[in-house]
């Protein structure tokens, strides 16, 4: 139990930080909070509501893991090189997916529920 608590400790420790310090992380924990009301309003039933925030939540985990790989990179090197380029790169693109992602399930929830 110990070590769960320290988990919890070292994330929410990580969460203030990237709430405080990175503006794309900022900008997504705007949009899960305008998410869930906005997503209990037109969801038509449970499932649908969990995909449209639990889509919001996957944007901000995978916007957790590309901030890590950054720092991990900086860490390592401030200066160019391609592999570090590479890895900053498939960060950025696993953050694009996401965001396509949540287009999808909001897009598809919105047509369904106002144009079906």
């Amino acid at each position: 139990m110990h070590r769960l608590v320290l988990a919890f400790i070292n994330s929410m420790r990580a969460l203030k930080h990237l709430a405080m310090h990175e503006k794309a992380v900022q900008q997504e924990l705007a949009l899960f909070f305008i998410s869930i009301p906005v997503a209990a309003f037109i969801a038509p039933s449970g499932l649908a509501f969990l995909l449209l925030t639990g889509s919001v939540l996957f944007l901000i985990l995978i916007e957790v893991l590309n901030t890590g790989i950054e720092a991990a990179c900086d860490a390592v090197s401030l200066d160019f090189h391609r592999e570090i380029q590479i890895a900053k790169d498939c960060g950025s693109l696993a953050v694009l997916i996401s965001v396509i992602l949540v287009a999808a399930v909001w897009l598809y929830t919105l047509w369904s529920v106002f144009f079906a």
